[in-house]
């Protein structure tokens, strides 16, 4: 079992994550560091839609995803600024090639 810096067992998965979306807001910043990383790195798509589902977490969820999931990163908008510009530049090749 994965260990956090304590070297306490590290308690993970869908169960950690919603008795921790249960107190949010109130929670430390590591606690709050650990529900970002678990919905980032270890989530599938089926815990999500359970912990989303869930009528004890769903309000508290709905203000985590407002607050920390539903916001365009820097990453975000860097890929959607690449994928822009290599559209423009296909189709300026398209263009260039066309007599």
């Amino acid at each position: 079992m994965p260990q956090d810096d304590t070297g306490a067992p590290h308690r993970g998965g869908r169960a950690h994550a919603a008795a921790l979306m249960a107190r949010y807001p109130h929670l430390t910043d590591t606690e709050l560091d650990s529900l970002t990383h678990w919905f980032r790195r270890e989530a599938s798509a089926l815990d999500v839609g359970l912990l989303a589902s869930d009528p004890a977490v769903a309000a508290q969820y709905r203000a985590y995803s407002k607050a920390h999931r539903d916001r365009l990163t820097a990453r975000d908008l860097l890929l959607g600024a690449l994928l822009l510009a290599l559209a423009a530049a296909a189709i300026a090749l398209l263009a260039a090639a066309v007599p």
